[in-house]
């Protein structure tokens, strides 16, 4: 099976092909540059690498969200436009995932987590075991404060892995002290190349009904509801 797999949910991108269920070619670029302007020349340069053309991929599995509206929306819709054009199906993975799958051969939590600003972020909890994860706690968005509160009255040592989370790094410490690990780099950046292992225990999803997985509203949203007198709509943990 030939599977392209793409990640734009923030900063570091990460595109991926697996020819004959094997994964063929991968790059991870984790500079500050416009998502738009690099995606397609990187897919056409791991498709090239992996000798294989457009028309021989069987599906694409691409990430969600939760992370960059703009970055996310940029890999969703070029997915999207791929799939449709080739006719193959498309799959979706959580980000948040995605990132925690770095770490699927340790033994306990696992806890990604994307920085939301003022102090909010995206997060969710797995449990790694022996090359499974499991999820303890879904995709939400709130404070790390809040979030924090809530690990340390689960007394088990946490892996925390962010590809942006640094300004958060002093406060995990204090907050769990020795409960606390911190990952570094590379196994902190997310690789499309998981993505194929990840999206078999995924469903395809017909092409028209698939939506990035924002978790927050976008502040054009938040405005409107304001207006309206709508609710708020973040989902939180």
């Amino acid at each position: 099976m030939n599977v392209l797999g793409i990640d734009t949910s923030n900063q570091p991108m990460s595109v991926a092909v697996y020819k004959d269920d094997t994964l063929a070619a991968e790059l991870t670029v984790n500079v500050k540059r416009n998502h738009s302007i690099q995606l397609m020349p990187s897919v056409e340069q791991v498709m090239k690498l992996a000798d294989l053309e457009p028309k021989s991929l069987d599906e694409i599995v691409v990430s969600e969200g939760p992370g960059s509206f703009t970055g996310i929306r940029i890999g969703m819709t070029t997915a999207k436009t791929l799939a449709w054009t080739l006719n193959i199906p498309i799959k979706t993975v959580s980000s948040l995932k995605l990132l925690a799958s770095n770490l699927i051969y340790q033994d306990g939590l696992v806890c990604p987590y994307f920085d939301a600003r003022r102090g909010n972020v995206y997060t969710s909890l797995y449990r790694c075991n022996k090359g499974e994860i499991i999820e303890i706690e879904k995709d939400c968005n709130l404070t790390m404060i809040e979030w924090l509160e809530y690990l340390k009255s689960l007394d088990e040592i946490i892996y925390f892995t962010s590809p942006n989370g640094e300004n958060f790094e002093p406060l995990i410490k204090d907050e769990l002290g020795t409960k606390a690990i911190v990952v570094n780099q590379p196994f902190n950046l997310p690789r499309a190349g998981l993505l194929f292992a990840l999206s078999q225990y995924e469903a395809e999803t017909p092409i028209h009904t698939v939506k990035p997985n924002y978790i927050r509203i976008t502040q054009a949203e938040a405005n409107w509801n304001k207006q309206h007198g709508e609710g708020n709509q973040n989902e939180s943990c």
